[in-house]
């Protein structure tokens, strides 16, 4: 079943996609891309390569600029070959918002924000299940099944429902409520799993075996829910008139966000789109789950898993990710770093940001706002640079974050006068 939500151009001139092959990402070689594909044959992650040299000939950014604002505008930088199996809800070309009052508090004046939390089902997965599901649906699966800490299992459920196909999702038990009930509405095979995302994913693997024309789609371990997420990496250079900003910060679970914003400005450069460095990429983790920082603290290339995962920002609390050697890569390559901060810390930046900026974001998303300022206090950030901080969802999907104590008034009673030094920053019910 294919479903067009956006009018797409034909394909009568050139090709809707330049996709050339699959390669392995830690041996090189070249797989086909017509088939339904999961790993390497070395368990390694497979990533898509166009015909870049045909791109460039075929398009340019002022024939971008003129197409419907989505992420289906760089469909040539896409793996869906007809536009008839685009499977969309409207997904992309989200807003690059300035932070005034956040960047005048960390000493970072020229800090933006990428939200992705106004995308379809509230997170950036929407980005890696629209290009994921077409795909399959263009390949023929019949279903999708994966494990999740939440969000991803929320949009891979309703781009499923939205191409027809099945989806059985399982998820930690201790995943956001909201997520669970996204999965469920959308019609999803929902399981709750009395462990980590790794122990649901063994779980999801063994069932797969057992249901013919079903494709496991765990992080990774399909080629194109990172082509989804690289558009993030598109928009932003467009935005910014085709250029790179001079940092930017992204938190980090399994890290398919950076990995593929990674690509997506490499692929850039290759098309002559961007000049310049590429933007120093910064992987944020949370304290209670920083396998990535701890290993790029000790210059290693893969990371190792911390004995007793757990942060409130649930979306990064992946214990070891199969690309973990693409995230450290990324870093390494662009001279970024990679920070930890405190749930404390990052759900204070949450807060604060909303006051300051009336914008509710996720907890992954504050945690890369709390380091901002820790990088500003140790002097890896002078303040003078361009940052980009992905926020990866609304703050809504994450109600608990959030704690209230509101006061209740008779009716005949009165609204008390604003406390001293109130007003500007919080009601009463502020926390």
């Amino acid at each position: 079943m294919s479903i067009s939500g956006t009018s797409l151009p034909p394909t009568t001139h050139s090709p809707f996609s330049h996709l050339s092959h699959l390669e392995c990402s830690r041996e090189g070689t070249r797989h086909d891309a017509d088939v339904v594909q999961v790993t390497s044959p070395v368990g390694a992650p497979l990533l898509a390569r166009y015909d870049l040299e045909r791109v460039a000939e075929a398009v340019t950014p002022a024939d971008i600029a003129s197409r419907p604002p989505d992420l289906w505008r760089y469909h040539e930088v896409l793996p869906v070959r007809d536009p008839a199996h685009v499977v969309t809800l409207g997904e992309g070309m989200t807003p690059l918002l300035p932070m005034p009052r956040a960047g005048a508090r960390l000493g970072v004046p020229r800090l933006l924000m990428k939200d992705e939390g106004l995308v379809p089902t509230g997170a950036f997965k929407a980005r890696g299940a629209a290009v994921g599901v077409s795909r399959a649906a263009e390949l023929g699966v019949r279903g999708v099944a994966m494990p999740t800490n939440g969000n991803a299992g929320a949009a891979w459920a309703a781009y499923a429902a939205r191409a027809g196909l099945g989806a059985l999702v399982a998820m930690p038990v201790d995943a956001p409520e909201i997520t669970r009930r996204e999965c469920v509405v959308a019609g999803a095979e929902l399981f709750l799993v009395d462990g980590l995302i790794g122990d649901a994913g063994r779980l999801v693997a063994a069932a797969v075996a057992d249901r013919p024309g079903y494709q496991e789609t765990s992080t990774l371990k399909e080629p194109y829910r990172i082509e989804g997420k690289k558009t993030m990496g598109y928009e932003i250079a467009e935005q910014l008139g085709w250029r790179f900003p001079d940092v930017l910060l992204y938190p980090t679970g399994g890290g398919v966000g950076i990995i593929a914003i990674h690509k997506a400005m490499r692929e850039l450069q290759q098309l002559g789109w961007v000049t310049g460095d590429l933007p120093r990429l910064v992987a944020v983790q949370s304290s209670g789950c920083a396998p990535i920082v701890d290993a790029f603290e000790r210059g290693a290339r893969e990371s190792v898993a911390p004995a007793e995962p757990r942060t409130v920002a649930f979306g990064i609390t992946v214990p070891k990710a199969l690309g973990d050697f693409l995230v450290l890569d990324a870093v390494y390559d662009t001279g970024g770093t990679a920070v930890a901060v405190d749930d404390d810390e990052l759900l204070a930046a949450e807060h604060t940001l909303a006051r300051e900026e009336g914008t509710w974001i996720c907890p992954e998303g504050a945690a890369c706002f709390a380091a901002v300022g820790r990088l500003r206090e140790a002097g890896w950030l002078s303040g003078e640079e361009e940052v980009v901080v992905l926020n990866t969802g609304s703050g809504l999907i994450y109600p608990d974050t959030v704690s209230v104590d509101i006061p209740v008034l008779a009716k005949d009673g009165a609204i008390p006068p604003p406390r001293a030094g109130g007003g500007d920053l919080g009601g009463p019910g502020a926390r």
